[in-house]
């Protein structure tokens, strides 16, 4: 009999058209409830990309595979992690999907990795991107691929014009990674050699990756953290306006 009632509370909880709400947010809170029925709802859901060097004392590179499964289980709060880890010979690319709370642990996991010096599995990393709010997972689960490509090595100096269209392309071929995957269905977090044979244009080159971590406009986890971490000093219209929030003394001015 508890049992039966339960059920009939849990159905009663669900939202319906005449409860939701008639505003916008909420309107687009049951949409987005509908379409992620088995996810939770209450946190946005955010994307990060970013790149780095690989420790030469990294026998394996699929240990930095498995190494960050591991962070992922020790940040789970109810929100599942998706995303892609590319490991080339000397440099990796990492882009995940979460909650907020999930992508800034590890970040902040970076700027720890970073303190440790030639003990850390990864070195010298750089934010690529942080996505808000992103509609919907790229996705699908969260795997890694060890890319077996000759090292490369940047040519001539970009210009700021050139590395816009740099991140854009290593983006785009992102995307397209993502939307390839959705193909496959979920299995092992190790990618077969199949799944990019097919699409050998999608691999993001090594030289991109190389590019990204030279440009000085893409921030360090530190600095990234700094920026977040440092609370906003605004200026309210009320302390530009008179009267003034202090006493100001006259001044004595000579009689002519």
């Amino acid at each position: 009999m508890e049992a039966g009632k339960g059920r009939v509370q849990s159905w009663r909880s669900q939202p319906t058209p005449e409860n939701v709400g008639t505003s916008f947010f909420h309107q687009l809170l049951h949409k987005r409830t509908v379409l992620n029925a088995r996810e939770d709802p209450k946190s946005l859901l955010h994307r990060l990309i970013f790149v780095s060097k690989i420790s030469p004392d990294l026998a394996d590179k699929r240990d930095l595979g498995e190494y960050w499964e591991q962070q992922f289980q020790r940040y789970n709060q109810g929100e599942n992690v998706t995303g892609l880890l590319l490991l080339y010979p000397a440099h990796t690319i990492h882009c995940l999907e979460s909650s907020g709370d999930v992508l800034y642990c590890v970040i902040r996991n970076l700027q720890r990795v970073k303190k440790r010096g030639d003990r850390a599995l990864v070195l010298d990393p750089k934010i690529v991107l942080m996505s808000h709010n992103i509609p919907s997972r790229l996705f699908n689960q969260w795997s890694y691929k060890v890319l077996d490509v000759p090292g490369q090595y940047p040519g001539d100096k970009f210009t700021e014009e050139a590395m816009d269209g740099i991140i854009s392309e290593c983006l785009t071929k992102i995307l397209k990674i993502g939307k390839h995957l959705t193909k496959y269905p979920k299995g092992s977090k190790n990618i077969s050699d199949s799944v990019f044979e097919k699409v050998p244009e999608l691999i993001i080159p090594q030289t991109t990756i190389l590019h990204l971590l030279q440009c000085k406009d893409l921030l360090m986890p530190e600095q990234f953290l700094q920026l977040y971490d440092t609370p906003l000093h605004i200026i309210l219209d009320s302390d530009r306006v008179w009267p003034t929030h202090v006493h100001l003394t006259p001044v004595k001015t000579r009689s002519l």
